[in-house]
C-alpha cells in the first residue's frame, strides 16, 4: 500500500447500509452514516465523527480513525475493500475495544 491516491476504485463517498453490531437506525443516529476516501478520509455513524489517515492500494485501503464518539475523545484502525459486487466491505476497529463489520454503497 502506498499514500497515493491514483487509481484506488474506493475514492469518493460511500453510504454506510449496515454493520453487525448496531442497527440502522443507530447507523444514521446523526444524520447518514458515510464514509469518505479522496486524499483524506472521513466516517460518521452513530454519535462518531472521524478523520481518517489512508493508505490506499487499487480495490482497498488501509486507515487509522481518530475522531469523537458521544463526545469522548477515540482512535482505532481498520480495512475498506471493494467487493466484485461494488459495494463495500469495512473493517472498523476500536483501539482496545470492540471490532465491526460495516458495509457501504457508493453515492
Amino acid at each position: 500500500m502506498t499514500k497515493e491516491v491514483g487509481e484506488c476504485k474506493l475514492i469518493g463517498r460511500w453510504r454506510i447500509t449496515g454493520a453487525d453490531l448496531w442497527d440502522h437506525d443507530y447507523l444514521d443516529l446523526c444524520g447518514p452514516a458515510i464514509i469518505a476516501a479522496d486524499g483524506h478520509g472521513d466516517i460518521a455513524f452513530g454519535a462518531l465523527q472521524a478523520g481518517l489517515d489512508l493508505e490506499y492500494a487499487r480495490t482497498s485501503v488501509f486507515f487509522e480513525w481518530e475522531g469523537f464518539d458521544e463526545m469522548d475523545e477515540v482512535r482505532g484502525s481498520g480495512t475498506a475493500e471493494l467487493r466484485d459486487d461494488g459495494s463495500l466491505e469495512i473493517e472498523f476497529n476500536f483501539r482496545n475495544c470492540d471490532e465491526a463489520a460495516l458495509t457501504a454503497s457508493k453515492i
